[in-house]
Order: C-alpha cells, then sequence, then structure tokens
C-alpha cells in the first residue's frame, strides 16, 4: 500500500522549503514522523511528489535516509507538460494545484493509496484509520469509495497566525460537501473565518479536511478528464496565472456528480504544522516529549 506526499510546494509564509527543515537533533523533519507512523500502520511504499529540480537535495535529506525501512519513489510535478493542445500560458510561474500534483504520480500508483501534504503532522491514528480503509474497501462498478481523515478544527489552529481550512459537511459517515474557508483563527476565545469583510463565528469542533486521503487508481483517470476540465476553462478564471486545480475541489465535483461517495474517519489527533516560523518551536517540543513517553525511539530510522 502506498502514500503519496506532496512535496513540490514552497513554503512563502515560512520563508523556504519548509519541508527540509529539520525539527530534531538528529536532522528529521515533519515528514520523517508521516512517514515513519505510515510504516507501522502498514503502508510498504512511498512516492514523493516535487520539483525535478529537488531531486538530488529532497533524495540526499529524506529519501536516502527511509530507503532501508520503506519503498521509495519520485514523481516530477512539471508545468509544461499538458495535454494536447493546451500550452503553458506567457507568464504562468505558479503550479497546477494539489489535484495536478496527484495525477503527477499517476505512473508511480497501481495501488490503493493515501496522499498526504509533506509539511503536515497527522498523527498515527490518521495513517491506522486509511490503511485500515483501504484494506477492507470493495470493488464497485458503479461508483469510486474514497475516504478522508477528519480532523477537529480547533486541533488544527495556530496562535500565530490564520489558517485555511476545507470545513466538512458530514452525513451518515459520508463527505457532503467542503467549504474552503481562507482566514481561520481564535479570536478572544472565539473561532472564526474572514468572509467578505466580516468575521464570522465557526464552532470550534468542525471537522475539517487536512488534505490527508485515501484513493483507489481510478481517481487517475477522473483526474485526467478534471484537468482538461480546468484547462479548458482557464480563460475564464479570475486571474488564469494564479489559478489551480485543487483537490478538495475535484473530489467534490466527482461527489456532486455521483461518480464517488468519500468516508470521513474522524480523528481525534493533533494537527501540526509549520505554517508559520513561530509554529516550530511548539512541534519541536511536541515531539521532544512523544520521544520522551516512548512513542518514537530517539532517532527514528537507526
Amino acid at each position: 500500500m502506498t502514500l503519496v506526499i506532496m512535496a513540490a510546494g514552497m513554503g512563502s509564509r515560512y520563508g523556504g522549503l519548509k519541508q527540509i527543515d529539520p525539527v530534531t537533533p538528529h536532522g528529521e523533519f515533519i515528514v520523517d514522523f508521516s512517514i515513519f507512523d505510515a510504516v507501522k500502520a502498514g503502508f510498504d511504499k512511498v512516492v514523493f511528489i516535487i520539483k525535478e529540480e529537488n531531486y538530488e537535495v529532497f533524495r540526499e535529506t529524506v529519501g536516502q535516509r527511509i530507503e532501508r525501512a520503506v519503498k521509495v519513489e519520485y514523481a516530477f510535478q512539471k508545468m509544461d507538460v499538458l495535454p494536447a493542445p493546451y500550452t503553458l500560458p506567457d507568464g504562468r510561474t505558479k503550479p497546477w494545484g494539489t489535484a495536478h500534483a496527484v495525477l503527477s504520480a499517476a505512473d508511480k500508483v497501481n495501488e490503493p493509496f493515501a496522499v498526504i501534504n509533506a509539511d503536515d503532522f497527522y498523527g498515527r491514528d490518521a495513517f491506522v484509520k486509511l490503511h485500515d480503509f483501504l484494506t477492507e474497501i470493495s470493488s464497485d462498478s458503479t461508483k469510486s469509495h474514497y475516504a478522508m481523515a477528519g480532523y477537529i478544527l480547533e486541533n488544527t489552529i495556530t496562535e500565530n497566525g490564520s489558517v485555511a481550512r476545507g470545513v466538512c459537511e458530514v452525513s451518515g459517515g459520508l463527505l457532503e460537501r467542503v467549504t474552503e474557508r481562507t482566514k481561520i483563527q481564535e479570536n478572544n476565545g472565539q473561532v472564526q473565518f474572514f468572509e467578505d469583510d466580516v468575521w464570522h463565528d465557526i464552532d470550534r469542533r468542525s471537522v475539517v479536511s487536512m488534505n490527508c486521503w485515501a484513493f483507489t487508481p481510478d481517481l487517475f483517470d477522473s483526474l485526467r478528464g478534471g484537468f482538461v476540465d480546468f484547462l479548458a476553462n482557464l480563460p475564464n478564471a479570475k486571474d488564469p496565472l494564479k489559478a489551480e486545480f485543487f483537490l478538495p475541489f475535484h473530489v467534490q465535483s466527482d461527489i456532486d456528480a455521483g461518480r464517488c461517495d468519500v468516508r470521513v474517519l474522524e480523528t481525534s489527533a493533533k494537527w501540526y504544522g509549520v505554517t508559520y516560523k513561530e509554529d516550530k518551536p511548539r512541534f519541536v517540543e511536541f515531539i521532544k516529549n512523544q520521544t520522551a513517553a516512548g512513542v518514537y525511539p530517539d532517532g527514528l530510522w537507526k
């Protein structure tokens, strides 16, 4: 079973390639802990989606370290490799988005797989639930069956600024809708989102998506068609040079069309990330405590 890791993005707010920023004295990164947890849960292959120009540094710093524990492959997200008759628009420098990133791994994945961000810590419980779902999934010719780890909103925010989250509507354990809220933060003890120049209250116990998914390989055919549609409509976008093909939006379109359902696997795990530089010390302290408690060894890949 494969873990696909989206690692092609540069953290502009963080100020660098945050996926390769050490968080332990052994030089380990956030992604090391995700891989360690995934391997413990039963995943036996990792596919990194990266920029081709980052291959050497990524393999030297991450890949070679974990190759003894799990099979490792690399997929490159390339902006200029587009289906005919489309070509890269003049002036376009922004990557095509998370759905395109996953599509970039299509020739590396022929089995059920999970998808995560490289710069997020998800907790072992999420990987266990995704693995169990993918192990038990049954074939169905009428629609695809996917899953998403659902996090409690208050477990995913930072005191250092606002975050973007996909707020989920769930019915009968299935995802009905994901609404992207691009600016969520806690103000005076109340979690709120900003829209139309106004702060709105939101339930801190809301379920949110953190780009932690479980898919079957038939997703790739759906993504190919979705990307063609995205490119066809690009001239009508508000900003064609910045519009992105987002994974949650594509999954939503498949739900609406009846092409798939998505089981929401709720987890009480605490999410950690380094959206801002000030977030790193908190995560470093968390890992130190987890190591002292025996959850992680002192040196993951010794």
